[in-house]
């Protein structure tokens, strides 16, 4: 598989290419780790209420123990604190819910944050370089001597805008049926150089 061009100056911009994808790569999954990490502060209150009533629920627990065993009243006392103990649990729940809700949503938003950019710009570059692998790949098979170019000038008169052909010769298809040297290595240089490849040597 052919990855990059022997042409210098469109090797040097696939590379760059490249280098810029894993940057962007990169910058997305950043600003998704700050979306996380912004997005989990909303959590605070819910710890706040987290504590708050596992505090409350200790507290009123500890305050039934200690009347628990006072003579002539057995539970009647006690029993009014551990029920209150059970809503400071409730709270404590509440808040555990909605940290773990907080964490959810912060999950969900950094994937999305991530994932639109990177698909949209990552798939269009493999689709981009995928195509020019499998064409210099496949062009660099017939480039192995002169008799091959015939194909390429074919392809060029095929391809090629009529502006490039005309700055070749005046009359191209004709002078690759005659099998004109110069005109069909020109003609075949232009497609070559479509498929990052060098023509051979002459």
């Amino acid at each position: 598989m052919k990855l990059y061009s022997d042409l210098p100056a469109r090797r040097t911009v696939q590379v760059v290419a490249d280098l810029a994808m894993v940057g962007w790569v990169y910058l997305w999954v950043r600003v998704a780790q700050w979306v996380h990490e912004a997005t989990l502060q909303l959590a605070a209150p819910g710890r706040q209420l987290e504590s708050a009533g596992t505090g409350f629920t200790g507290r009123m627990t500890d305050a039934g123990n200690s009347v628990d065993d006072l003579p002539l009243l057995a539970d009647r006392i006690a029993t009014p604190f551990r029920s209150a103990a059970g809503v400071g649990e409730d709270f404590a729940s509440a808040g555990r819910d909605l940290v773990t809700a907080v964490e959810r949503l912060a999950t969900v938003l950094s994937v999305a944050t991530v994932v639109a950019p990177v698909v949209i710009v990552l798939g269009t570059w493999f689709v981009l370089r995928l195509r020019f692998a499998r064409r210099a790949t496949a062009a660099q098979r017939f480039v192995d001597g002169a008799p091959d170019l015939d194909l390429f000038a074919l392809r060029a008169m095929a391809n090629q805008p009529m502006t490039r052909l005309a700055r070749i010769s005046d009359d191209p298809a004709g002078a690759w049926r005659r099998g004109d040297p110069e005109v069909v290595r020109a003609l075949a240089i232009l497609e070559l150089k479509e498929s990052g490849l060098r023509p051979p040597p002459a």
